[in-house]
C-alpha cells in the first residue's frame, strides 16, 4: 500500500469527531509530517481558527493575510521555509467542490518535502474537507471549531438551512455570505444543482429573531419540497406562497428572488416575489436588472405567480443582494444605493466569487459607520462561464 492510500484509509476509516487525530498520527507515520494542524474558517470568514485549541484560548489568525490566509484566500498551496532549519510548512486549503472550510498546515524536514509530496498533500486535504462535511453528521466539533463567538439561536437555525458558502462548477461559481454573522435573522439563500439546470433561491422574511427564522425556514422548505417534487418555478413559489400563508394569514410574508439557469443556453427562468434585488456586469458594463415585481411568498391566498425571462452570456457576473445592502444609511443619512454598490461590485472585479461578497460586506460597514446594522444585509455573487 502507498502512503498516499494509507493516509485516505486511515481518514475514511476514523470515528468523526477523531478526524484531526487521524490525520495527524497518519501524516507522521507517512510522511514523517513534524506537525499538522487544521484551521477553520469562522462564520463571518474573517478569521481561522485552530480545532485543537483549548476552551478559552485564542490562537485565531486572519483569513486573508500569513501563510494559512493566502493559502484559504487564494485556494492553492502555500509553501513557507524556515531559514534556519530548512523545514518546509505548507499550507493546504480544505474545500469541498468550491466551498471554502480551512486550511491544512503540514511541517515537513526539508528532505522530505519533494513536488509529489506536496501534490498528495494537496489531495489530502481535500479529502479531509470532503470527511468533514460527513462528520458533521456525527458530531459538533468542527461546527464548534469554526465559531469566534456563540450565535444567537435565530441564527444557529438560518445557518443550518444553507447549502455552504460558495460552489464552483464548470458552467459557474458562486460565494454568498450573510452578516451579522452571528446574529442573523430573516435572510436566507438556497441552491441545487443536476446536470442539466441550476437553481437558485434568496429570501427575506419579516420580523427579527426567532420568529423571522421559524418564517425562513417554512418558506425555504416549502420551496425545497415543491423543487424536489420535480415542480415548475412558478409552482415551487405557488406552493411555497400557500404554506406561509396557510400558517400566517397573511400577517407576514417573504421576499424571495427565485432563478433557475440552463446549463447549456444561459436562459434563466425568474420569478420576483421581493425585495433581493439583482446586477449584471457584462464587459465592464453594470447594469441593475429590472424585473417585473410580484407579491410576496405568503401575503395573500392562491397569489398567481409568472416566470420571467432573462439570458446569461459567458463572462457576465451576477450579483445578488438583499434590502439590508442597498438600503442601508450612513450617520448622515445618505442611502448606500446602487452607485455605491456598482462601486462595491467595479471594485471588487478582480476576485473571485466566494470572495466578492465578504468584501461587499466589508465597503458596506465602512458605509454604515460604528453603528449597529438595523437589518441583515445578503450577498450573493455568481460568475456565468457557460458550457462549451
Amino acid at each position: 500500500m502507498d502512503r498516499f492510500t494509507a493516509v485516505e484509509r486511515a481518514l475514511r476509516g476514523a470515528a468523526p469527531h477523531a478526524l484531526l487525530e487521524a490525520v495527524q498520527g497518519a501524516l507522521a507515520a507517512h510522511y514523517a509530517a513534524v506537525s499538522v494542524d487544521l484551521l477553520l474558517a469562522d462564520y463571518a470568514m474573517t478569521i481561522l481558527q485552530p480545532v485543537n485549541v483549548p476552551s478559552g484560548a485564542d490562537r485565531s489568525v486572519p483569513a486573508h493575510a500569513n501563510g494559512p490566509g493566502r493559502a484559504f484566500g487564494a485556494q492553492q498551496p502555500h509553501v513557507e521555509k524556515d531559514e534556519r532549519s530548512g523545514e518546509r510548512t505548507a499550507h493546504l486549503p480544505v474545500s469541498v467542490r468550491g466551498d471554502r472550510l480551512g486550511v491544512l498546515t503540514v511541517k515537513l524536514a526539508a528532505d522530505r518535502f519533494t513536488p509529489d509530496v506536496e501534490r498528495e498533500l494537496t489531495d489530502i486535504a481535500e479529502i479531509l474537507g470532503h470527511e468533514i462535511i460527513v462528520a458533521g453528521r456525527d458530531t459538533d466539533r468542527f461546527l464548534e471549531a469554526s465559531r469566534a463567538s456563540r450565535l444567537t439561536l435565530a441564527a444557529e437555525m438560518q445557518w443550518q438551512l444553507l447549502p455552504g458558502r460558495s460552489r464552483t462548477r464548470p458552467e459557474y461559481e458562486i460565494g454568498a455570505q450573510l452578516e451579522p454573522a452571528y446574529s442573523i435573522h430573516g435572510d436566507n439563500f438556497d441552491w441545487s444543482g443536476d446536470a442539466d439546470q441550476f437553481t437558485l433561491t434568496l429570501t427575506n422574511g419579516m420580523g427579527e429573531g426567532i420568529e423571522a427564522a421559524l418564517l425562513t425556514n417554512l418558506a425555504i422548505n416549502g420551496l425545497r419540497n415543491a423543487r424536489r417534487a420535480g415542480l415548475s418555478l412558478v409552482d415551487q413559489a405557488f406552493l411555497a406562497d400557500q404554506a406561509v400563508y396557510g400558517h400566517y394569514h397573511g400577517i407576514v410574508h417573504v421576499a424571495a428572488l427565485l432563478l433557475r439557469f440552463d446549463l447549456a443556453t444561459g436562459d434563466v427562468e425568474i420569478v420576483d416575489a421581493g425585495s433581493p434585488k439583482m446586477w449584471r456586469m457584462r464587459q465592464g458594463r453594470i447594469e441593475p436588472i429590472e424585473l417585473e415585481p410580484q407579491l410576496p411568498l405568503g401575503m395573500f391566498e392562491e397569489t398567481i405567480y409568472t416566470a420571467q425571462r432573462f439570458q446569461v452570456q459567458p463572462g457576465d457576473r451576477l450579483l445578488f443582494a438583499s434590502d439590508g445592502v442597498y438600503d442601508v444609511l450612513s450617520p448622515l443619512g445618505e442611502r448606500y444605493g446602487e452607485k455605491a454598490l456598482a462601486r462595491a461590485i467595479t471594485s471588487t472585479r478582480l476576485l473571485p466569487p466566494s470572495q466578492v461578497p465578504g468584501a461587499v460586506l466589508k465597503e458596506l460597514s465602512g458605509h454604515r459607520g460604528v453603528g449597529e446594522a438595523d437589518d441583515d444585509a445578503m450577498v450573493v455573487c455568481l460568475d456565468w462561464h457557460g458550457r462549451p
